[in-house]
């Protein structure tokens, strides 16, 4: 690998794709997230609202697509993503399989960190005639925010990690570099220091969010 300006671009161009990717996909990710994961407590059995039946079919859908592999979801959201952004090549067009594979992953981790917070806190907020609405702007989120943010941590470098698979099928960022240089042109070099981008992006990533939920959580002040 030569260090000339153009590669240097490329690295720089390859973070911002990685960037874009994943912060966009995990902010659309967390807006269908948040709320299927408070319906999913919400209608539990012991939930403010319980709805057994609904519950149940949306757990068992969260779970269906959760158990579809990554790389197989790229290939059948093909003709979705062209729909939406108009091409399969390129950091947009990962955004559409990156949030179908993240959203039911972190409705399922929004659902563990509501089911954390204290059920005493809940039914103090019900005997006050608090209205479900309340319950969860009110007491639920607050109560789980630091549960929530760490998370956060983990869905997102999660979201990461998926990004750079896209790099097998047309899609930009650090992924496509590491899949097109270092492994098909076996620059091994250039497959390093991708790696070690990654690496400090993931670190950088957990420790912020695991700053915030510190910094968020009152049970340590």
């Amino acid at each position: 690998m030569v260090w000339d300006g153009t590669t240097i671009t490329m690295l720089k161009d390859g973070i911002i794709e990685t960037l874009f990717m994943v912060f966009g996909s995990s902010l659309i990710a967390y807006m269908i997230g948040i709320p299927l994961g408070i319906i999913l407590v919400v209608t539990d059995s012991d939930g403010i609202r319980p709805i057994p039946g609904l519950q149940k079919v949306l757990g068992l859908v969260i779970n269906l697509l959760r158990s579809v592999p990554f790389i197989i979801l790229l290939l059948v959201m093909i003709p979705v993503t062209r729909f939406l952004v108009g091409t399969t090549l390129g950091a947009k067009a990962v955004i559409p399989p990156l949030v179908g594979a993240a959203a039911p992953y972190i409705a399922r981790m929004v659902e563990s960190s509501f089911k954390e917070v204290d059920a005493g806190v809940i039914e103090a907020a019900k005997s006050m005639g608090a209205t479900t609405w309340q319950i969860i702007w009110k007491v639920l989120l607050p109560e789980a925010k630091p549960s929530l943010l760490v998370g956060a941590a983990i869905s997102i470098t999660t979201i990461l990690g998926y990004s750079a698979m896209a790099g097998f099928v047309g899609g930009g960022g650090l992924g496509a570099i590491a899949i097109n240089y270092g492994y098909y042109r076996y620059q091994t070099d250039m497959m390093l220091v991708t790696v070690v981008i990654l690496v400090v992006i993931v670190q950088i990533i957990q420790e912020t969010w695991m700053k915030l939920s510190k910094i968020s959580d009152k049970r340590i002040r």
